[in-house]
């Protein structure tokens, strides 16, 4: 065991896995494998062999390491290593026996590389012309298929199957990899008559397969992946990462592209840092392998690169929520003739395709964008709820500087006159978060409480608000019915921002709401309705008002939609009186300072564009909102 102990450096190891960087005293430091962390707190002591977490307390030699981070067994470890470090094992009669104990594990990653090495050698038969010429087509010559280990899967029902057979592997072992399914009369292969992409882990072990379709006669889907097996978790894996994770950490730069033929021609365009998800979307535990590549150094890059069709941007809208996992600065690039990498490349060379996935546009003010899109800004209602939706997105930009220069931004895009109304917003919705603890309000709508003190230090002053002020009873009521009735007052609640609820408490409950799905999810499911609002409150002070909330009675018999109209009403029309205060008041500085009168006459038109809202709702009521 010390033999292959010492074989392999104890960094080179956990270098395969994360990036480490000098800690001093010969130490190395990186981010921990084993628990989320921000800063490093996991070292490794090259000297000693041994590893250790401040953070976690995890700890041991290269053994203990190997075992923890790819769940193996001491023997499978041992394995592991001796492969690397090419050293033959001896086994003792009795003893150990790799012949009929060899773990789950091991077995199904070779049972991967023997498939590898098949669909390699297929892609040279005849039968495979079709796929040679589909790469061929994309640009990828031979020495790039065999680069990327790309092969091919024969027409056949059982020609892996039987191939794997013959090299000692089970039937069991075969389904249980993904590699054979259940068929009438046995095991058949999974993959039939499609272009082969082997699908890596971190450290280099072919888990999976991403199957291309070829023909017109394949009833299957376009891409057809290996399904989740004991060593391929399709949220866990990265097509490319073995390849390009020494210049992601080198560089401190990732491009996230969207499928196996983007990651090549990026590659072969000299963007090495390119890597895909396969067939799924990029998720909180793609992050984790990233942060641990990247390091979170402050300069740290993550490029997007989507479609520019509806699909493309729903996809970077998914990724930007989750966002702010990353320390890294993160960007999307989109090409102006929406064309992917592939495409690129052929058309336009691999500068193109080097000179799209530059850092550009910051994936908040895409993300912005977006959302402020939906909106008709040609109305103060208009305006409102696009802000309500986009300052949450503003207060998540970490560098306070730049979250300033990009709500004077958006002000400008909602055609806002007063930028410190907004700068103002921001910064409070940014406080807010902080104080609850919270990485940043999600890019949903609605936006924070504006009153002073954060809802936890507020606790049940609810009830006593609610007896002392008629303002704080109607936005209680409203709440009530939310919950309790919320096919009486959706969807117009959900279209109410957090801000309209002046009460501290009331706009954590109403925020929580929010997080839940909103009142129109409460239609759809009331029994998981309230558990989930529950669950979404920020801590034990509003999960309790929600439960008081949720079962305090209606201070009205006959609870009716005329009666939550009335609520909906008065909550809605107080939040519209108080912004016909605010502009009044941007107007009286604005005239008194005889300010641009272009910018007077806006400020003039929106103050009595509200008056009219305001108007509606006293005398139409529920049907003005």
């Amino acid at each position: 065991m010390k033999a292959v102990r010492d074989a392999v450096p104890i960094d080179a190891v956990v270098s395969e896995y994360l990036q480490l960087r000098n800690a001093g005293g010969g130490n190395l430091k990186g981010l921990c494998p084993f628990h989320d962390e921000k800063s490093p707190s996991f070292q490794v002591s090259p000297s000693k062999g041994l590893f250790h977490c401040f953070g976690c307390q995890e700890g041991g030699d290269t053994l203990t390491f190997v075992m923890k981070v790819d769940h193996l067994t001491f023997s499978e470890a041992v394995e592991r290593l001796a492969g690397k470090a090419g050293i033959t094992l001896r086994y003792e009669e009795g003893g150990y026996n790799p012949s009929h104990q060899r773990g789950e594990r091991i077995r199904l990653i070779e049972a991967h590389k023997a498939a590898t090495d098949f669909y390699i050698a297929q892609l040279e038969s005849a039968e495979a012309e079709i796929g040679r010429k589909f790469l061929a087509e994309r640009g990828f010559d031979q020495a790039a298929a065999a680069h990327f280990g790309v092969g091919y899967s024969p027409a056949g029902w059982d020609h892996l199957t039987r191939f794997l057979r013959g090299k000692g592997f089970t039937d069991k072992e075969l389904i249980l990899s993904g590699l054979s399914q259940d068929g009438r009369r046995g095991p058949i292969d999974r993959f039939r008559g499609r272009l082969m992409w082997p699908i890596r882990d971190i450290g280099g072990e072919v888990v999976g397969f991403g199957a291309r379709k070829l023909r017109d006669d394949d009833n299957g889907p376009k891409y057809l992946n290996t399904p989740e097996t004991p060593v391929y978790k399709k949220s866990q894996v990265l097509y490319g990462i073995d390849l390009a994770k020494k210049d992601i950490a080198k560089a401190s730069r990732a491009v996230v592209v969207e499928g196996y033929t983007d990651v090549m021609a990026c590659h072969l365009a000299g963007v090495t840092t390119a890597i895909a998800t396969c067939g799924t979307a990029f998720g909180g535990d793609h992050i984790k392998i990233l942060r641990r590549l990247l390091m979170d150094n402050g300069s740290a890059r993550v490029i997007f690169t989507f479609d520019g069709d509806a699909a493309g941007q729903k996809a970077a809208l998914r990724a930007f929520e989750d966002d702010q996992k990353f320390a890294a600065e993160t960007y999307i690039a989109i090409a102006p003739d929406g064309m992917d990498p592939c495409d690129l490349r052929l058309a336009k060379g691999d500068e193109a395709v080097a000179d799209l996935v530059q850092p550009r546009t910051p994936l908040f003010e895409f993300a912005l964008r977006q959302i402020v899109a939906r909106y008709d800004l040609e109305t103060p209602a208009g305006r409102a709820a696009a802000l309500d939706e986009a300052a949450p997105v503003v207060a998540r930009i970490k560098n306070t500087g730049a979250q300033h220069e990009v709500a004077v931004q958006l002000a400008g895009m909602l055609g806002i006159l007063d930028t410190q109304f907004v700068v103002k917003r921001v910064a409070q919705l940014a406080r807010w978060a902080r104080e609850r603890g919270s990485k940043g309000p999600a890019p949903q709508r609605g936006v924070a409480p504006q009153g002073p003190a954060p809802v936890a230090r507020q606790g049940h002053a609810g009830p006593a608000l609610n007896l002392r002020n008629p303002v704080y009873a109607t936005e209680r009521e409203l709440l009530k019915l939310a919950l309790q009735h919320p096919d009486l007052v959706s969807p117009a609640f959900d279209a109410y921002g957090v801000d309209e609820f002046t009460a501290a408490p009331y706009a954590a409950v109403r925020q929580a709401i929010l997080d839940a799905g909103g009142a129109e999810y409460g239609t759809q499911d009331p029994q998981d309705y309230l558990v989930r609002v529950r669950d979404a409150a920020p801590d034990d002070g509003v999960r309790a008002m929600v439960t008081e909330l949720a079962v305090e009675a209606i201070m009205r018999r006959t609870v009716d939609a005329a009666y939550a109209g009335e609520q909906l009403v008065t909550v809605r029309l107080r939040a519209v009186d108080r912004r016909v205060r605010d502009v009044q008041g941007t107007f009286a500085r604005l005239a008194g300072s005889h300010g641009d009168p272009e910018q007077l006459s806006a400020v003039q038109n929106e103050l009595w564009v509200l008056q009219q809202y305001g108007r509606a709702l006293r005398e139409r009521g529920a049907a003005a909102l």
